[in-house]
């Protein structure tokens, strides 16, 4: 019997052995595991997204919303999937079909790629790149392609409208949301995102020292950087809205005056693929203001709680996976996910509260206030590190 029990104990510490050499060792099994659960995730969270806004809607306009399918209709979002499913694909005659076929595809990839350049943790991320917010934009900025060469390929008016208003939309507020997200990174004098998140837990900014400090440990509850740049949060949020087509920038759909818009052509699982990228450029669009601005994976010393629980274990379980360190990341996780659902619940109330500008107010907003207004807030933001740096 004490044979038996040696020998499982090997194989047990056997096993974990290997555990801790293919995910802690070797960081592309890992970066695996979160690109699959990501993956698996966002959709889920589509579905429980579409659900929420169709009972917030309901709830401010004093009606029912979905009622039938589940309690409270949350099953609602299943049943419209496997409508999708099951629903006849249409493709009109006069449609360019390789490129109709290309667009919702298109809709869907940029913005779940964007994900991998987001850290949910401080050991929870897929791709560490010392150009993360470059990459990211960079990858977000495709989403126009799909609404662009949707209407395109439809060969139809109302459509081909659509995609042009998206493409003068989006180029609009590229340049706002570039703008008041550069604050940030002359702050942290890093465009890695984890840096971002680590600044806003050791102080004001990168190269300040402690001047800033010395007015008492109060002055943490200021490190997320939504209070040392609040225009460029403002304005980041704006134009956020703007790039994801959010009502009240919804101009591409816009059905009072282009009858569904860019995707009026489209029907079944390639209409809904593109409400899908929409839903999901909504959460990367979260993810990325709460990791540059509301502190990321941080919550005032919370995400600290289990540090010496983490350091202890991994002291004591040489060679063994730190289960400590996985709930801490569960943690991080955790916290972030908080963060982003209250903004995505934000898209929410605002779709259902604004009305919809006119076309002209729409460029007026970007060009004529935002573009400029970033620019100035950007001359103070640099001033403003100059004089700290220097004390």
């Amino acid at each position: 019997m004490h044979t038996l029990l040696a020998a499982t104990a090997a194989d047990s510490e056997g096993f974990f052995a290997w555990l801790n050499a293919l995910f802690v060792e070797q960081t592309w099994p890992r970066a695996l595991l979160i690109v699959i659960v990501v993956g698996l995730t966002v959709p889920g969270l589509v579905s429980a997204l579409v659900w929420a806004e169709r009972r917030g809607s309901a709830l401010i306009q004093d009606r029912l919303g979905p009622n039938r399918c589940g309690p409270f209709g949350m099953f609602q979002s299943f049943a419209d999937l496997a409508k999708f499913l099951f629903k006849e694909d249409v493709i009109p005659g006069h449609v360019n079909k390789p490129i109709y076929l290309l667009a919702p595809a298109i809709a869907v990839i940029p913005p779940l790629v964007a994900l991998a350049f987001v850290p949910f943790g401080a050991n929870v991320f897929i791709a560490d790149v010392d150009t993360g917010i470059l990459a990211a934009f960079a990858v977000t900025s495709l989403h126009v392609y799909a609404i662009s060469l949707g209407g395109w390929a439809s060969n139809s008016k109302f459509p081909l409208l659509g995609g042009v208003r998206a493409s003068a939309q989006m180029i609009s507020y590229e340049i706002a949301l570039g703008l008041s997200a550069l604050g940030v990174f002359i702050i942290v004098g890093d465009l890695r995102l984890i840096s971002v998140v680590e600044m806003q837990t050791d102080g004001w900014m990168i190269g300040a020292g402690e001047t800033l400090r010395s007015a008492g440990d109060w002055t943490r509850l200021f490190d997320w950087n939504i209070f040392k740049q609040p225009l460029g949060a403002l304005i980041f949020m704006i134009a956020g809205f703007a790039e994801t087509n959010r009502h009240p920038f919804d101009m591409p759909e816009a059905e009072s005056e282009l009858a569904a818009g860019f995707h009026a052509e489209y029907s079944s699982m390639k209409f809904a693929l593109f409400f899908l990228g929409e839903y999901a450029a909504m959460v990367v669009f979260s993810s990325l203001f709460v990791v540059l601005y509301l502190g990321g994976w941080t919550l005032f010393g919370l995400e600290n709680v289990l540090s010496d629980w983490v350091t202890s274990y991994g002291a004591e379980n040489a060679g063994w996976i730190n289960w400590a360190s996985v709930a801490e990341g569960f943690l991080h996780v955790g916290i972030f996910f908080s963060k982003t659902l209250v903004l995505l619940l934000f898209f929410i109330w605002v779709r259902w509260t604004l009305p919809r500008f006119r076309y002209d107010q729409l460029m007026r907003l970007g060009w004529v206030r935002l573009l400029p207004l970033s620019l100035a807030w950007l001359v103070v933001t640099v001033i403003g590190v100059a004089i700290v740096r220097g004390l």
